[in-house]
């Protein structure tokens, strides 16, 4: 199955007809003319060893001719005159002809390698960025389950080791199988009976290169599990190093990292042990055989059925295809170790992504347009994957169109999970939810999401300028909508005063700003959209009491005509909104203004008392 998976993705090179083809062309033009040069030693062995018989290349290539009059008929006998009689002359002109031929065949050779290695590199190219293209579409939960190492590790690592392989089998294991077929080919025209006992005994070596293929295939896919597992290890650690200094926990991460980089090299080691033995284990059993050929090749000579030098020119053959066909125990063993990792990415790519059917949806009518518009939730229910209990259970709520609701609770209560499912992030386990009468999963996806804005608690920010980020994924925006976006959310005053404004460039996660600055660019992002649904979670907790109070303010004129939903644990964002939903494990508890839920809600009022913050 593994190496079907590769056999597919190898196919793919295929596809770039120029590239495959001047790769077999040139391979097969490489092995030409060493076969060539290995059939030219016959006449000039017999020149130098000619002694007193008096023969000469012109003598030499009539007699061939003689015994091959097809040949003689096609190419014809005039050029005869043209060959040189003296000896040293004909000496002269075949090992003047093996240097241009050596020339070419070095000329072919390098365009055969240019041919392959890019051949080999476009299309992992491709694989890789179909890979990170496919991941982008996966379902929230399914990267949430499987961890962002893990993708991240088959995106990068197992396409590397996918190219090693394709590099194995265009540029070298063709190139040494095309050479080992000409030279026996060259055998062939010497001596075909010693020719056909080497082949007979082929077969064994190739059981032998299967049964060492199979331990390392196994033995990759190990080792590739043990490098994510480390990788795993080494992001928490890393990416939550704060955590860990102040938590005095370097021991504890240390150890796990010592742990996961041992399993690493138990599993690597292995696979290398593998390697190791299969390569001289081929080169005793092919000496082995060469000692036969020679038993069996005496016994000819001295009963004189063979001519000792057409013996030796076949031996030597057979020897240079040996040699060419030798390393394709290592190549093979590369080919095995990259099935691995392609059958690591085909799980990813197997795995269905988000709006899969979406050419075959209608777009999603913006918000709000039809007559009495509303976000409803219909006895809506989630289970996380493995989880034993319902995230969010039987919720039903309407929200209507212009409508300010505040979703609060205890942590773990489903709020942001309730939230997500609007967005689809995640898809209901049960029930449906409807914008305006439409079924969510029924329209357009990036209909859906064109038109919702969402600030997370911990925003996004990548590498990059302020002026990207806050543009992310949209087209069109111009700097005067930026500006705007960025004073309603209380963000251009501090990026006024940068030396280079929105051309500042952040570092990886927004580095270099406040956490309250970060969080107001994700504000600017969402409002620059202008989206008629603004999803709030936790968007003010990294701002201070006064920031939020301005926006606040400008959440209250930015509202005007849209729907804002607020998960939120600040009081004022709280007291502001149209209707507050209290949630507690998964369900709604309540329903109300501020002032009712204080006066019958005794979550509510314990909310106010211990989280929602004045």
């Amino acid at each position: 199955m593994k190496n079907a998976t590769f056999w597919s993705f190898a196919a793919r090179m295929l596809r770039r007809r120029k590239f495959a083809v001047g790769t077999i062309v040139f391979s097969v033009l490489s092995a030409g003319g060493l076969a060539a040069g290995l059939v030219a030693i016959g006449p000039l062995l017999k020149l130098i060893l000619a002694g007193e018989s008096g023969a000469n290349l012109r003598t030499i290539i009539e007699a061939w001719l003689g015994s091959k009059e097809w040949l003689a008929s096609i190419v014809g006998t005039g050029f005869l005159a043209y060959i040189p009689t003296d000896r040293f002359a004909g000496v002269a002109l075949i090992l003047g002809g093996l240097c241009v031929l050596s020339l070419l065949g070095g000329l072919a050779n390098f365009a055969h390698q240019y041919c392959s290695l890019t051949l080999s590199m476009l299309t992992v190219a491709e694989i890789r960025l179909e890979t990170f293209r496919h991941a982008l579409r996966l379902p929230l939960g399914v990267v949430v389950r499987r961890g962002p190492a893990d993708i991240v590790t088959r995106i990068v690592r197992d396409t590397a080791e996918l190219e090693r392989g394709f590099s194995a089998l265009t540029s070298k294991a063709l190139a040494q199988l095309t050479k080992g077929l000409a030279a026996f080919g060259a055998a062939i025209w010497f001596d075909w009976r010693l020719t056909i006992v080497a082949v007979i005994v082929a077969p064994v070596l190739a059981t032998v290169l299967r049964k060492f293929g199979k331990r390392i295939s196994r033995g990759s896919g190990r080792t590739m599990q043990a490098y994510e597992n480390m990788l795993r290890n080494s992001n928490e650690s890393l990416q939550g190093l704060r955590g860990v200094k102040t938590a005095t926990a370097e021991r504890m991460a240390r150890r796990r990292f010592g742990r996961a980089n041992k399993d690493v090299v138990m599993q690597d080691r292995a696979v290398r042990i593998a390697r190791a033995i299969s390569s001289p284990l081929i080169e005793v059993l092919a000496i082995t055989v060469v000692a036969a050929l020679a038993l069996l090749a005496a016994h000819e000579i001295i009963a004189g059925r063979m001519q000792f030098d057409r013996f030796l020119l076949a031996l030597a053959s057979i020897g240079f295809a040996a040699d060419a066909l030798r390393p394709l125990t290592s190549l093979f063993n590369d080919i095995q170790a990259a099935s691995a990792p392609a059958q690591r990415i085909a799980e990813i790519l197997a795995i269905p992504a988000e709006g899969m059917r979406e050419r075959d949806l209608p777009p999603l009518p913006r918000h709000g347009s039809s007559a009495g518009g509303t976000i409803e939730f219909d006895r809506v229910s989630f289970r996380y994957e493995g989880a034993e209990r319902d995230a969010v259970r039987e919720v039903s709520l309407t929200i209507r169109h212009g409508e300010f609701v505040a979703l609060v609770g205890p942590n773990g209560c489903g709020k942001t999970t309730l939230a997500s499912m609007l967005v689809r992030l995640f898809d209901p386990t049960s029930g449906a939810i409807r914008v305006d009468g439409i079924d969510v999963q029924a329209a357009s996806l990036t209909s859906l999401r064109a038109q919702i804005g969402v600030v997370a608690q911990d925003p996004l920010l990548v590498r990059g300028t302020i002026r990207e980020n806050v543009v992310l994924g949209l087209d069109g925006a111009g700097d005067d909508d930026i500006e705007r976006a960025m004073r309603m959310a209380h963000a251009w005053n501090f990026v006024a005063a940068l030396p280079t404004g929105l051309a500042h460039r952040l570092g990886e996660g927004g580095s270099g700003l406040s956490g309250g600055q970060r969080q107001r660019l994700a504000i600017a992002r969402a409002l620059v959209r202008d989206p008629s649904v603004l999803v709030l979670d936790e968007a003010t907790s990294q701002i201070d009491a006064e920031s939020e109070a301005q926006i606040a303010a400008a959440i209250d004129s930015f509202r005007s005509g849209r729907t804002v939903i607020a998960i939120a644990h600040r009081l004022s964002t709280v007291r502001t909104a149209d209707r507050i939903v209290v949630m507690e494990d998964g369900s709604i508890l309540d329903v109300g203004s501020h002032a009712e839920l204080l006066g019958r809600c005794a979550l509510y009022q314990r909310l106010v008392q211990t989280q929602l913050v004045g």
